[in-house]
């Protein structure tokens, strides 16, 4: 496949949008409303609130499928931008609502907990677009406790391969925690639409 090929489905699912092709937002759906539940069921913790971060999401896609600039990344990145967005707004707005209303916890509690959960949220995106060879070192030695030696027999590489695959993998996943303001902070993505992979 050539190496473009994504972002020419990318453009292509734009255009079929710009045009109001109600096939087009059902695929739309089919490719990233795991990815869109996910992300905001990680940031919120709530079934209820996910699925209306979700019907959000594609509403918006559905309305404005021209805000999306192929040159600025992925389309997959946009969809976990809008996500992740629109999750952290609601956290705060739920959160800030309790507070209010004389819940338990300081101002500096709610931040720490936005913080929280949206680092959350970008460190599961990051894992879930990382490249699959980096994803399986990570997974082998820290879901099933491998140590570098296992992990390259598991994987078949050199032991010096998987050590540069468990490196790649940990620096990726650090820029989770890259985002000073949250609320403001887009998921991870390619340049222009947040923290580069």
């Amino acid at each position: 496949m050539p190496k473009d090929a994504p972002r020419r489905w990318d453009r292509r699912m734009q255009q079929r949008l710009a045009h109001g092709e109600a096939a087009a937002l059902g695929e739309l759906y089919d490719r990233f409303a795991s990815l869109v539940h996910g992300l905001a069921h990680r940031v919120l913790g709530d079934e209820c609130a996910a699925d209306r971060i979700t019907r959000e999401v594609f509403s918006h896609v559905w309305e404005n499928p021209d805000a999306y600039d192929p040159r600025q990344g992925p389309l997959r990145s946009w969809i976990a931008t809008l996500t992740h967005q629109r999750a952290v707004r609601r956290l705060r707005q739920t959160e800030s609502a309790a507070l209010a209303l004389g819940g338990e916890g300081t101002p500096e509690d709610l931040e720490r907990k936005v913080r929280r959960a949206s680092a959350a949220a970008r460190a599961d995106y990051i894992v879930t677009a990382m490249p699959t060879p980096l994803r399986k070192a990570l997974e082998l030695a820290y879901f099933r406790r491998r140590d570098y030696r296992q992990t390259a027999a598991d994987l078949g590489v050199t032991e010096d391969e998987a050590r540069r695959r468990l490196r790649l993998g940990l620096q990726l996943l650090s820029t989770a925690h890259d985002t000073a303001d949250p609320s403001a902070s887009p998921a991870p993505g390619p340049p222009g639409y947040g923290t580069a992979l």
